[in-house]
């Protein structure tokens, strides 16, 4: 929860500048689109608003545009990988020393935690003062009234049938109201206040009923439950605030409109003298669950300017709206994946997808259960095959994936050499036979040994880290300070499409480094060859709480003059290893012809 609460932080930042944004770009278009159509636009602000609470990441208009591809007619896919009802995959990587060590669950950020209670605090204060308002209007209900003049019941009743309304919608008379109002949404009631009815003069009654009869028409009770659902929930967003009495505003005026559209020209003035007389008399709603004529001054004197200047719309002007109404829902729904507090909490890789080189691949049969991914880049052909591009993204802790640039980096430092990789064994009791004996960097990558690299990075140092770190491009990019775990289910993380794109960089040496330390890399890494295939690869584990949660496999083939890049990563509950990642990337790599068996 604290790791939510910090990525919907900066999704507020965000959602601050898109509200500018937003009622920039309904004041430029104010006389373009319809009164109705400028309300309507902030449902898709609410809609907005909902993002970051979604537990999907969503989908972004490039796999929009690969699935289509996918699924096309026209689309033939010459790398599809036949699907295996038999999922036995032989155990052919006995070579494969996988030796994890178990982290403890990550514990809340301080600063994650006190900025969840302060959000909580705020919320309850918020359904406190919501709930303090329900009950002043359930006692308002109860003193209440069925109304009794019949003047004013055949007025009301002409007024359902004028706007068609069949229901039976109840109305009272009180004395505790200055104005009118609807309440409800499954079962609506008009409030009069007594004055009125005393005072009774038709044409006013009618035009404040026809307005709060609108209400009901156009389900403004049902979004006033949005509405206070949202400042519930952004109490601390003062852009989100103002945004939500802007829409209240915009509601009435729509409101207002509609009910202008009922009437004659010559009513017109009429019906704005009546919001007139009734401007001094009425006041900030008190009642969130009520819609009526409520606001400022300054808001009743926009809404009479707007009945004053009112024209009826052409169709040009309607559709007009609709298509400005269009564009815009299609800009700001642009902008929902970067809303996402998922997509900012699990960090997915903001890949550039190619429709003409990505083949998206159906291999489940695969996987056998595990959540994860499988990419593969053949460089002769510059095609990528991707199963379950989702994850192909998804950013997770490198594991011992990490220890090739580790390698690297000790190497162009000088902390380790190509002639001299020892390091002496201090002693320490480790889970593993083969941790408990003196390394080189080969002993240390064939078993993954994790105190080796730990004294790299300890002579390093967290600043040359980062730096190194920033200077490839590595995943994130983010180090914490603690050197003995940063890349073990911690803060650096890496989707597999990025492995596979830094493995490329690393086999070309597009980091500029030494040429000879990259060669002691890959022949560190180099799990077998022949005549016709090198084959270079490193597992990587993320054990939690003594439960493997997190599998990799990543590496390149040098096969039939030809090089293949690839990555497949497994995550679940338990058994995700990259001894098992590695299984299932064999089978397919065989299956594929790019390896035999």
């Amino acid at each position: 929860m604290s790791e939510f609460i910090i990525s919907f932080l900066f999704s507020n930042i965000l959602i601050c500048f898109i509200t500018v944004i937003f009622l920039i770009m309904k004041r430029l278009l104010k006389t373009q689109i319809t009164s109705r159509i400028q309300y309507n636009l902030w449902f898709i602000f609410l809609a907005l608003l909902a993002v970051p609470f979604i537990p999907l990441k969503p989908v972004s208009m490039p796999e929009i545009l690969l699935w289509v591809k996918d699924f096309s007619p026209l689309h033939t896919n010459n790398n599809m990988i036949p699907s295996y009802a038999d999922n036995n995959i032989p155990s052919s990587v006995n070579w494969i020393h996988d030796f994890p060590l178990s982290v403890s669950s990550k514990t809340p950020s301080v600063t994650g935690i006190i900025l969840c209670t302060i959000w909580f605090i705020g919320i309850f204060t918020m359904l406190l003062r919501l709930a303090k308002s329900k009950s002043r209007l359930n006692a308002l209900k109860r003193s209440a009234l069925p109304l009794q003049n019949k003047s004013v019941r055949k007025l009301y009743k002409n007024c359902l049938d004028e706007l068609q309304i069949t229901r039976d919608i109840p109305i009272f008379s009180t004395a505790f109201l200055i104005s009118p109002i609807i309440v409800g949404w499954t079962k609506p009631c008009i409030y009069l206040p007594i004055h009125l009815i005393s005072d009774y003069n038709a044409s006013d009654i009618r035009y404040m009923l026809l307005h709060e009869l609108q209400h009901y028409k156009h389900n403004d009770a049902l979004t006033n439950h949005f509405m206070n659902l949202a400042g519930v929930l952004y109490w601390f967003n003062p852009a989100v605030r103002y945004a939500l009495k802007e829409m209240r505003n915009d509601r009435e005026i729509a409101c207002n409109i509609s009910v202008l559209e009922l009437l004659d020209e010559s009513a017109y003035e009429d019906y704005g003298n009546t919001l007139i007389t009734f401007a001094e008399k009425v006041s900030l709603n008190t009642f969130p669950y009520a819609t009526g004529l409520s606001g400022t001054m300054k808001q009743m004197q926009r809404r009479i300017l707007n009945i004053s200047s009112y024209k009826k719309p052409s169709v040009w002007k309607k559709a007009a709206g609709f298509s400005v109404f269009g564009i815009i829902t299609v800009a700001l729904f642009a902008l929902a994946p970067i809303l996402s507090t998922y997509a900012t909490g699990q960090n997915h890789y903001n890949w550039k997808y190619s429709s003409k080189n990505v083949n998206i691949t159906d291999m489940s049969a695969y996987f056998n259960g595990y959540e994860g991914s499988f990419v593969l880049y053949d460089t002769d052909h510059n095609t990528w095959n991707i199963y379950n591009p989702d994850y192909a993204t998804l950013r997770t802790s490198p594991e011992s994936t990490y220890k090739i640039y580790d390698a690297l980096f000790g190497l162009e430092e000088g902390i380790i050499t190509s002639d001299n990789s020892f390091m002496t064994w201090d002693g320490t009791e480790y889970p593993f036979d083969a941790w408990n004996a003196d390394q080189t960097l080969y002993s240390a990558m064939d078993s993954s040994v994790n105190w080796y690299f730990h004294e790299i990075d300890k002579k390093l140092g967290t600043p040359a880290i980062r730096k190194f770190v920033q200077d490839i491009g590595y995943g994130n990019e983010i180090i914490n300070t603690d050197l003995t775990s940063y890349w073990m289910q911690s803060d650096l993380k890496i989707s597999p499409i990025e492995q596979v794109e830094l493995l490329m960089k690393f086999y070309n040496n597009s980091f500029g480094f030494t040429p000879k330390n990259i060669n002691v890399v890959k022949d560190s890494i180099c799990l077998f060859s022949s005549e016709n295939n090198r084959f270079y690869g490193k597992t990587g584990t993320g054990r939690v709480d003594d439960q493997d949660v997190n599998g990799w496999f990543i590496g390149f083939t040098e096969t039939n003059g030809n090089t293949y890049f690839f990555a497949t990563n497994i995550q679940n509950d338990t058994n995700a290893t990259g001894r098992n990642a590695t299984e299932i990337t064999m089978k397919i790599l065989s299956d594929m012809n790019i390896r035999k068996q």
